[in-house]
């Protein structure tokens, strides 16, 4: 194995002109399905076959050299073919750890016919003993490493005798990433777009491995970046909504008070396009100028790391943070400004009792959080939670189970708590009372936008209906809630609230029949397991 890094200091950057031309195949791999991924809304959607787009691979897809041509296949819409594989000089993947199998099943198909491999990305960046069977590793940001790749492949045509490992030692700042190479996908495709502003977070959750791979210092763009990608997004497709994945929207408080105003700006410009989505801090509640302008600029949903509403748990797991103010006030505010909020929800912690999942499902009635990703904890390596149980020796192999971690509870016990938590919280009559609540004091807090052309074209309205009269026949006549379905839709036609209708039975729909595949054991416990399903 070869190691090549290069100096922390470089030169003013100038693009990297290859000598050789070269077809380089991007493929982002399948990743396992989970609450948050909506696949069970997919088939209703018409065109939709995936999540989100790729961020990371479509950044390096932009970054490669504008000579050589580059193609991307996101596994999650279509598979590679040997086709594309016979295609290519040169395969780039990217991806995470759950996606670890996938990955290394895509390097096995193109050493078949003989192409140079490449993996890069977190899970690689965090274990690059995972991939030990790639030609080149990538590991860390785009940066140096990136110029030393791209250099290597503009250079040899032939894999490499051993595996050669570039590590970034100088990141390229945000502010000089390339627009996404979103004009290679279709975003029609994704049930939510995807954006990025800032990457980092100052806090150190324990099970957290941000702080490893991307800091504590949150690293930004511009807002004019940002403008520039919302338009190229819009160019490609408009998926209705758009998520800013940063790992927390409000890390650098400041830089998004200077960023809310563009955003305000291109909304009332374009006519309103889309919702605005994102993961923050809950204590983002205590930002009343900031959640003001996020109104302003049509942020609707906040997905928020609660954990659990125990105390004692939240200070085991060094998030204070959460506890800054109380977490029922604070999500009560996050709902005055017209948010919707999201919840992580983790069962497993040392701290966990018998009483945790009712103190959950209390938490959830009174909450009146609609969407909760529910699951078992999971310990990631490079964070300080895998240190503290390897020493304790509490770091389990095994793929018949659910997590990787020896609880303090009964194994079985924690997973029948689990079960118990989803099944109660996505129980129909529940979920749809939830989603009342929010009706009627979330959404209605929201700014009332334009039914602009951009609101209002053609595709957006057929798009609409396609999901309106799927939903009618496949929840209103045959779903075994169709009376709780219908008690929340008539109404709602009636006061014309069609998206209000659409938004609520579209998610429900999902999560429910997602909690019926948990409770049947066909869908794991964790977002991470390994566990293989029958």
């Amino acid at each position: 194995m070869l190691t090549t890094t290069l100096a922390e200091t470089l030169p003013d950057k100038v693009p990297y002109l290859p000598r050789n031309h070269r077809r380089i195949l991007c493929i982002f791999p399948k990743y396992s399905r989970s609450f948050g991924t909506f696949h069970y809304a997919y088939p209703l959607m018409g065109k939709v076959k995936a999540f989100m787009p790729p961020q990371g691979i479509l950044i390096v897809a932009a970054y490669l050299p504008k000579e050589w041509e580059v193609r991307l296949i996101d596994e999650n819409i279509t598979s590679a073919t040997q086709k594309d594989y016979l295609w290519a000089d040169a395969i780039i993947v990217s991806g995470m750890h759950i996606q670890r199998p996938q990955i290394n099943r895509i390097n096995q198909l193109a050493h078949q016919v003989g192409k140079i491999t490449v993996v890069g990305g977190p899970s690689v960046s965090a274990c690059p003993e995972y991939y030990p069977d790639f030609d080149l590793l990538h590991l860390g940001e785009l940066g140096d490493a990136t110029d030393a790749m791209i250099q290597y492949l503009d250079e040899h045509q032939n894999r490499p005798t051993q595996q050669i490992r570039f590590q970034t030692q100088k990141r390229l700042p945000l502010s000089e990433f390339p627009i996404p190479a979103y004009h290679l996908i279709n975003l029609n495709q994704y049930f939510i777009g995807s954006i990025q502003f800032s990457s980092g977070c100052p806090y150190n959750c324990e099970f957290c491995d941000i702080p490893t791979l991307y800091g504590r210092n949150p690293r930004l763009k511009t807002p004019q970046q940002i403008i520039a990608e919302l338009d190229a997004i819009l160019a490609s497709g408009n998926p209705g909504a758009i998520y800013f994945v940063d790992d927390n929207f409000v890390g650098n408080r400041q830089a998004l008070n200077d960023l809310l105003p563009d955003l305000i700006a291109w909304q009332k410009k374009n006519g309103y396009p889309v919702q605005f989505a994102c993961e923050a801090t809950l204590n983002l509640a205590q930002s009343p100028k900031l959640l003001e302008m996020m109104r302003e600029a049509y942020f609707c949903t906040v997905f928020c790391g609660i954990e659990t509403p125990e105390p004692d748990a939240l200070q085991a797991i060094s998030k204070q943070h959460n506890l800054s103010m109380p977490i029922l006030k604070a999500v009560k505010i996050l709902n005055s400004y017209g948010l919707e909020v999201v919840s992580g929800i983790i069962l497993g912690f040392d701290t966990d009792s018998p009483k945790t999942v009712d103190n959950i499902l209390e938490f959830i009635r009174l909450s009146q959080i609609p969407m909760l990703t529910i699951n078992l904890l999971y310990a990631l390596p490079k964070t300080a939670l895998w240190d503290r149980l390897e020493k304790e020796n509490r770091i389990i192999s095994d793929e018949n189970r659910e997590s990787n971690i020896k609880f303090l509870m009964p194994y079985e016990e924690v997973v029948g708590m689990w079960k118990k938590c989803i099944s109660t919280a996505y129980r129909p009559e529940f979920l749809y009372e939830r989603f009342a609540y929010n009706a009627l004091h979330t959404f209605s807090n929201r700014i009332q936008v334009p039914n602009s052309p951009a609101r209002t074209s053609p595709q957006n309205i057929i798009k609409g209906l396609t999901i309106l009269l799927n939903l009618m026949i496949r929840v209103g006549l045959f779903s075994h809630y169709r009376q709780t379905f219908w008690q929340m839709a008539w109404p709602a036609l009636k006061k014309g609230e069609i998206q209000t209708l659409i938004h609520i039975a579209l998610v429900s729909y999902h999560l429910i029949q997602f909690t019926i595949d948990c409770t049947k054991g066909k869908e794991s416990a964790s977002f991470y397991s390994q566990k293989v399903k029958s």
